[in-house]
């Protein structure tokens, strides 16, 4: 038991700290941004010693992005903002095409990265997960509800990768966002819903 504790302790601790801040973000909590800073700075260990060098890079980012996030829900205003607090919104329809050419460039520019400097043995699912978590949080951040559908997308993604990669924890902490990203996505409708009607 304590060899498997040592071998994983980073696992755990990470996929609590997962946990924590899935549930806050499903309850659209603005102190999921605090757990966004700590978890994914213990991450980019974690995966650089397992290979999975873009999910190292992408928890870079998104400990630099919580900052952000933090930020932009503490501070941040959007048109016709009426309340204190930033609305949960859909994504604007002109946002759409910008989004999807700034995907598949990041896409494509991770891939390249991973071939060329690393030795990912899964490269084009490590580049895809990374463009897409890129997209994902700058959608929370600007809280659209349609970062859910991101989400669902990455997480089920990476749930794969995980298991083949032996971080077993971290699997199952992945395979647990896509349920509750499904939930995230209707708790976060019925907010915006009774946010309109306020």
């Amino acid at each position: 038991m304590a060899a498997f504790l040592s071998e994983h302790w980073l696992d755990i601790l990470t996929t609590v700290l997962g946990l924590i801040y899935i549930w806050l973000e499903y309850r659209a909590s603005i102190a999921l941004w605090v757990v966004g800073i700590i978890m994914p700075a213990l991450d980019i260990y974690l995966y650089w010693s397992h290979g999975l060098y873009g999910d190292a890079g992408m928890a870079v980012y998104y400990t630099l992005a919580a900052i952000y996030g933090y930020a932009v829900w503490k501070f941040g205003r959007k048109k016709n903002q009426v309340s204190a607090e930033m609305p949960i919104t859909h994504t604007p329809i002109r946002l759409y095409l910008p989004i999807a050419l700034f995907f598949f460039a990041a896409w494509a520019v991770t891939y390249y990265i991973l071939i060329t400097w690393t030795n990912s043995t899964v490269p084009l699912l490590d580049a895809f997960t990374n463009a897409l978590s890129f997209v994902g949080l700058w959608a929370l951040a600007r809280k659209y509800i349609e970062q859910w559908f991101f989400w669902i997308a990455v997480d089920a993604v990476c749930t794969v990768l995980y298991v083949q990669k032996g971080i077993p924890f971290k699997a199952g902490l992945y395979g647990l966002y896509v349920v509750i990203a499904i939930a995230g996505y209707f708790k976060w409708l019925k907010i915006m819903k009774s946010e309109n009607e306020e």
